[in-house]
């Protein structure tokens, strides 16, 4: 990052904390300046400042987060903060075996899909503290939007369930903004590259994540047919940022094979005709 807006300003390093839920799959991202105990305490403080002290804190045999925990319990156990504490707020922290960063799969995996991303989407500018703080926390609504399972199994209903209704009771949503293209390379303001940075990765991640949720076997496997009433999100690489597009199976048109590749589905605007390529289909179990 830039120490400042001027032209010939220091630059540094910096990381990124990534804290997922265990249950919603919902994810938060801190800045820190350092891999040091202090550093992520700070992020730690700011996380439990906004989104509560957590039960269980599981992470890898990092020594930052081994001091951290170190530091905590020193504290928690000290005689001076018992009438500070409570019986109900409580917190254990847990650590994977040393040499097996595989037992951290559900983090590492958020990790994977932010970091990639983020680097390509940057690429070689360099933003200020504001700037990268503001990117961030764009890419976090963009993350949490995901829609996880249709909300009611009924076919008429095109609510979904993400992990920003467990975080606000509803889905996130994003500040309307003008389109730029990727390859767009003269952007004049900084305020635009930021837009253009999230847009770009809101495209990527979003055809990757639908991507994830379409596995489909060999060729030498049947695939089980879409049915009437389920719910799909529909593939549109022009829609905004945090915005999906739902909707429920009315009609499916079968071949002389009794394979369905046409279906026609209701969405809040009305009614779509789509090829089944196009459609995913939201896991109900």
């Amino acid at each position: 990052m830039r120490e400042s807006k001027l032209r010939k300003t220091r630059q540094y390093k910096i990381y990124v904390s990534v804290f997922v839920c265990m249950v919603t799959k919902a994810v938060h991202l801190e800045i820190v300046t350092e891999l040091s105990t202090a550093a992520f305490l700070a992020g730690f403080d700011r996380f439990v400042a906004r989104r509560g002290l957590p039960t269980d804190v599981y992470s890898d045999c990092g020594t930052n987060f081994k001091g951290a925990s170190k530091y905590l319990f020193e504290v928690i156990n000290d005689p001076a903060n018992h009438h500070l504490l409570s019986s109900h707020s409580f917190c254990t922290w847990h650590f994977n075996p040393p040499a097996a960063p595989h037992f951290g799969g559900l983090w590492e995996a958020a990790v994977r899909s932010f970091k990639t991303l983020l680097v390509r989407t940057v690429g070689d500018h360099n933003l200020t503290m504001e700037e990268m703080s503001t990117l961030l926390c764009r890419i976090e609504a963009v993350l949490n939007s995901r829609p996880l399972t249709p909300m009611n199994p009924s076919p008429l209903d095109l609510d979904y369930l993400s992990p920003g209704h467990f975080l606000i009771g509803q889905p996130l949503l994003a500040v309307p903004d003008l389109n730029i293209p990727e390859g767009r390379s003269n952007v004049l303001t900084r305020w635009k590259l930021l837009h253009q940075c999230h847009q770009s990765f809101w495209r990527r991640w979003s055809t990757e994540y639908l991507a994830s949720l379409q596995v489909r076997g060999k060729w030498t496997t049947d695939v089980p047919n879409i049915q009437v009433g389920q719910m799909v999100v529909i593939k549109d690489n022009q829609i905004p940022p945090t915005s999906w597009r739902l909707g429920r199976i009315l009609e499916a048109n079968a071949g002389q094979d009794g394979v369905i590749r046409v279906a026609k589905i209701l969405t809040s605007t009305g009614e779509l005709t789509r090829p089944v390529v196009k459609l995913v289909l939201l896991p109900m179990d």
